[in-house]
């Protein structure tokens, strides 16, 4: 399996790039900016884009996905309790002072159990709300890779204190889904440095077990 993970963004999300080596079907998550690069990274591997894939409706997160969309005419799969915080992006983009990129809408939501493939990639959709209410991670169980968005850093978590955001729930999303998972899956944050989980269990001070 491809996997590149590049920061796109005035915030560096981390965008991830997941292909199949011998169908060269791709998944694109988190296409926040810096759609040029995304499309090198693409071209260097011969890559198709099947999807493209929301974890949550932040504008760092959301805000190349419209354009991307444009450019490969791939569908866009985001969790529908996300569609308030996508149709306020003006309001997003006016926090950080940047323009209000366009909202992409959902051609496919991305529900709990959902089976999202490129080729013989397969990866399990989890929804853990709590940074967001649409908020998903993707795990793909022969890799033992998860894809969390921000819902799980490295030492911390995602933070609750925007519209939308809820403590007890993201809380409960780790605890209940993320860290039932196996100690050696390697977790892709949506900013920073990868972790696993079971160095999370171990020493995040935010969420025990």
């Amino acid at each position: 399996m491809i996997h590149e993970v590049l920061p796109v963004g005035l915030l560096a999300c981390n965008c991830s790039i997941i292909g199949d080596e011998v169908t060269h079907e791709a998944i694109v998550i988190d296409p926040g900016d810096d759609i040029s690069h995304i499309l090198q990274i693409l071209e260097r591997h011969v890559l198709k884009v099947n999807m493209i894939v929301i974890t949550h409706a932040h504008i760092d997160h959301i805000g190349g996905a419209a354009k991307l969309r444009k450019l490969t005419g791939a569908p866009v799969y985001m969790n529908e309790a996300d569609e308030v915080l996508a149709a306020n992006l003006d309001m997003q983009a006016g926090w950080l002072g940047v323009e209000t990129p366009e909202n992409p809408g959902i051609d496919q939501a991305s529900r709990e159990g959902d089976i999202l493939r490129a080729g013989g990639v397969e990866a399990l959709v989890l929804h853990t709300p709590g940074h967001t209410p649409g908020s998903i991670a993707l795990f793909i169980p022969e890799e033992k890779k998860l894809i969390a968005g921000d819902t799980l850093f490295r030492g911390s978590v995602g933070r609750t204190d925007l519209p939308g955001g809820d403590s007890r729930a993201i809380a409960r999303s780790i605890r209940g889904k993320l860290y039932t998972l196996p100690d050696d899956v390697v977790v892709t944050t949506g900013h920073g440095e990868e972790t696993t989980i079971g160095e999370e269990k171990a020493s995040n001070p935010f969420v025990r077990p």
